[in-house]
């Protein structure tokens, strides 16, 4: 097993005053982690799959009844993407049960699991997170996230959707499967991470599952707060591990001068239809470079997160 500093299994029990029992299942985990990592690592082959996430609440057949305009240049760009030979797919997240991160991570690291222990799969407490869009991210080769301009900065759904994906990016299963929220044994396990992971051994702290994956921006709105959300959405997402090709966070903005209702026609006009059929090119040209590697050829300090 990795020892950071060389400890042995007498010491750590006594370090962080747990049993053999407990530092056992510690151990179990890692080994666990190791081998998602490699999993995760291998090369993928066939096409390259391009997940689209629409961020907007407007709908043509519901309240709005118009259709949303950065939903409409994610349909574009995903087009372009397909006829570059990608397998792509449009999630729209206002057709999914997705509820609110409880923000256990704040407590202690692993008090934040993968999967999701707040809304586990196989159990009533599930959502469409936990069933379904989890596998769906890792099974992705590029991430093009769409999303208005609301209140000056992204969707409520979009901010949503990222904070659950807080799950990805780090966390690991539950130190005691019957009592998930165990904080005392969560801080143990944390600390556990902290003295045994080595950054050599890519899957022996915490995994950052998004590593690697491409990730492109589509922006609209009817006035300022274009660079406020992007700049939100690009620090959110290079930390999960993301990469941003050249020219891959699109914005398209109307006028406070104009009504709204003017504003259709100016974000999703032949500009920005052109640019974001450039955004697919750089995304689809970076997913196909970055398949050479995997998870583990990118750095983090895995006994931190």
């Amino acid at each position: 097993m990795i020892k950071q500093k060389n400890l042995s299994d007498r010491e750590i029990t006594k370090q962080l005053e747990i049993n053999a029992t407990t530092l056992k299942r510690f151990k179990d985990i890692q080994e666990q982690g190791i081998n998602e990592v490699r999993q995760l690592a291998k090369k993928k082959s066939g096409k390259i799959k391009i997940l689209g996430i629409s961020g907007s609440a407007r709908d043509e057949l519901d309240m709005a009844q118009e259709k949303s305009n950065s939903e409409s240049l994610l349909e574009s760009c995903l087009k372009r993407c397909h006829e570059l030979g990608a397998q792509t797919e449009l999630l729209l997240l206002r057709k999914y049960d997705i509820k609110p991160c409880k923000a256990c991570y704040s407590t202690v690291n692993t008090q934040c699991h993968f999967p999701c222990s707040c809304y586990q799969k196989g159990t009533p407490r599930a959502d469409d997170m936990s069933k379904t869009l989890y596998d769906k991210i890792l099974a992705a080769d590029a991430i093009i996230f769409a999303t208005p301009v609301n209140n000056f900065k992204m969707s409520s759904l979009m901010s949503l959707f990222l904070d659950r994906c807080i799950s990805l990016d780090g966390s690991l299963p539950p130190a005691d499967p019957k009592k998930t929220k165990d904080r005392e044994l969560n801080k143990k396990h944390t600390e556990f991470i902290r003295l045994t992971a080595s950054d050599d051994v890519p899957g022996s702290g915490f995994i950052r599952r998004f590593s690697g994956k491409t990730a492109g921006v589509i922006v609209t709105g009817h006035e300022a707060g274009a660079a406020l959300t992007i700049s939100s959405l690009f620090m959110t997402l290079n930390h999960f591990g993301m990469i941003f090709p050249p020219f891959s966070a699109l914005y398209a903005m109307s006028s406070i001068c104009n009504p709204t209702s003017a504003d259709k026609a100016i974000v999703t006009g032949p500009c920005f239809i052109e640019e974001v059929s450039l955004l697919a090119d750089n995304t689809i040209k970076s997913a196909k470079l970055f398949r050479k590697s995997g998870i583990s050829d990118w750095h983090t300090v895995n006994s931190a997160n």
